[in-house]
């Protein structure tokens, strides 16, 4: 099988199930994605890495329509609420307009390949799929 590669850092492929990572302050709880100096909340400059549940609830979205030269539209850009942790991600597998989308529908992380390079590695990326 051909090497497969996560096209974020907190996309973990190799534990199995596909999951999120989030870094979450010692202090205050508050988690991130990205890189930490220090907490957005609290200041703190501790961390630990946690994972993030993999189905949610949509809290919000907007269908784009209009997008940089390249970038296939219409697509839905969403925030999903994952057992109270924030994800930024995109809806997959799923009409994109207001018949087929709406604030608290439930969702799933989904994975799915963004294409491979010469050597046949694979980078893969994520969204939320409805659960049927």
């Amino acid at each position: 099988m051909a090497e497969q590669i996560p096209m974020v850092d907190y996309l973990v492929l190799d534990d199995g199930e596909p999951h999120l990572v989030a870094h979450e302050c010692t202090g205050c709880g508050a988690r991130f994605f990205d890189r930490r100096n220090a907490c957005a909340g609290c200041f703190g400059t501790d961390f630990t890495t946690v994972p993030v549940a993999t189905h949610g609830t949509v809290r919000t979205f907007t269908i784009v329509t209009f997008a940089a030269p390249g970038v296939p539209v219409p697509f839905v850009a969403s925030v999903v609420d994952c057992d109270g942790t924030q994800v930024r991600a995109n809806l997959v597998n799923v009409e994109p307009d207001p018949e087929h989308v709406s604030d608290g529908m439930k969702v799933r992380l989904s994975t799915y390949s963004l294409g491979a390079d010469a050597n046949g590695t694979e980078a893969i990326g994520f969204g939320f799929e409805p659960v049927a």
